[in-house]
């Protein structure tokens, strides 16, 4: 019975550890199945929508402890398109992005939290050079096995900035009021994440 008992905890022992391990997972976006896009108010009665098409990210996921998860990232600022060439190049010159001179975006999560039935993360954002801490829900999906018995993560997040906090202040005043262009941007993250596997 005492070697039967102590097998018992010594198994336990190793699932515990093993738990502890191996419970945060490391993964990357899958460029084919993620979007960056942002969204902001044009002329007051229209939305002009956008994206970015370079962009990397790493994102540790715990199920286990939320608190020991995070997400950093890196948005390539020249990589912007809104299928409208001038509009292109405005966004790409010193009145807005000015990518010559800030060529990335950063992000980095300073926590990770549960809260109620969401996940938040907070964390510094960089444009231009200026860091504002952020804070927003994101939801996770998964992770699940691809056909190819790739381990995937879905993650889609939302948050609204003020871009004239992060000095991408160009605009002009409308006669009938308001502004060409609205300082409120929303910014839509929807990414398919692949884990990476541990190297031996």
């Amino acid at each position: 019975m005492k070697i039967k008992s102590i097998g018992i905890r010594i198994a336990l022992c190793i699932l515990f550890t093993a738990g502890i391990s191996f419970a945060a997972d490391t993964y990357v976006p899958d460029p084919a199945h993620t979007n960056v896009g942002f969204t902001a108010t044009h002329l007051v009665i229209t939305k002009v929508i956008g994206k970015f098409k370079e962009f990397s990210a790493t994102v540790v996921y715990d199920p286990q402890d939320i608190s020991k998860s995070s997400l950093n990232g890196t948005i390539k600022t020249a990589s912007i398109t809104t299928d409208n060439d001038k509009r292109d190049k405005d966004l790409k010159g010193e009145g807005f992005f000015d990518v010559e001179k800030y060529p990335e975006i950063t992000f980095q999560s300073t926590e990770v939290s549960q809260k109620a039935n969401e996940i938040w993360v907070t964390g510094n954002l960089t444009i231009r050079s200026v860091t504002k801490e952020v804070s927003f829900p994101v939801t996770i999906a998964g992770p699940i096995k691809d056909p190819w018995g790739h381990t995937k993560l879905g993650i889609e997040a939302t948050l609204t900035i003020n871009r004239q906090d992060f000095e991408v202040s160009w605009n002009k005043s409308l006669d009938g009021g308001g502004v060409l262009v609205s300082d409120q941007v929303q910014i839509s993250i929807n990414s398919e994440l692949v884990k990476q596997e541990a190297k031996n």
